[in-house]
């Protein structure tokens, strides 16, 4: 959101030149976000400003170290984040890479099966109910024909070991 060193509500307010803090604070914490909607948007800005034929869409993912385990797919689970098996959050990305430029366009959460299986927990973080397991293959399988769908101009798609050459391939 800007190049302060710390993005407190009181620093991007005077940063954006509002009076206060209480802008800020209703876009980040008070509003209604829709995380698909947004994606597209800048999904949309970036393909507007990056496209190119021979681009590359990269997948990779990467972990969020917690300590508590009540944020949304926090588990003990491997993270190259850390080198080792912690308790993280993984997200799962894909970034748009041209010679004009590079950006993520799109993003998942993995939820390990102890968050899809437990649907008290996914409730109680706002997860949809009819959210299931999904690979961080299949999760980066839809992100690819997203991309495909929006007639997003690439050529390659590359990707961490994770997510296997033949599983990626058989499903496309």
């Amino acid at each position: 959101l800007g190049d302060e060193q710390r993005k407190t509500g009181w620093m991007r307010a005077e940063a954006a030149g509002d009076p206060g803090p209480w802008r800020q604070q209703a876009i980040l914490g008070r509003g209604d976000w829709d995380a698909d909607a947004l994606r597209d948007i800048v999904h949309d800005y970036v393909i507007e400003h990056l496209a190119d034929d021979d681009a590359v869409l990269v997948i990779d993912e990467t972990g969020f170290l917690k300590q508590g385990k009540a944020s949304c797919g926090v588990a003990r689970q491997y993270t190259g984040s850390a080198g080792k098996i912690t308790n993280c959050q993984i997200g799962v990305f894909a970034a748009y890479v041209s010679r004009h430029g590079h950006a993520f366009i799109d993003r998942a959460l993995y939820l390990p099966k102890e968050w899809t299986d437990d649907p008290d927990r996914l409730e109680a973080t706002y997860v949809p109910a009819d959210v299931g397991f999904a690979t961080k293959p299949k999760l980066a399988t839809r992100m690819i024909a997203r991309a495909i769908a929006a007639s997003v101009p690439f050529k390659w798609v590359a990707g961490d070991t994770v997510y296997g050459v033949g599983n990626i391939e058989q499903q496309l």
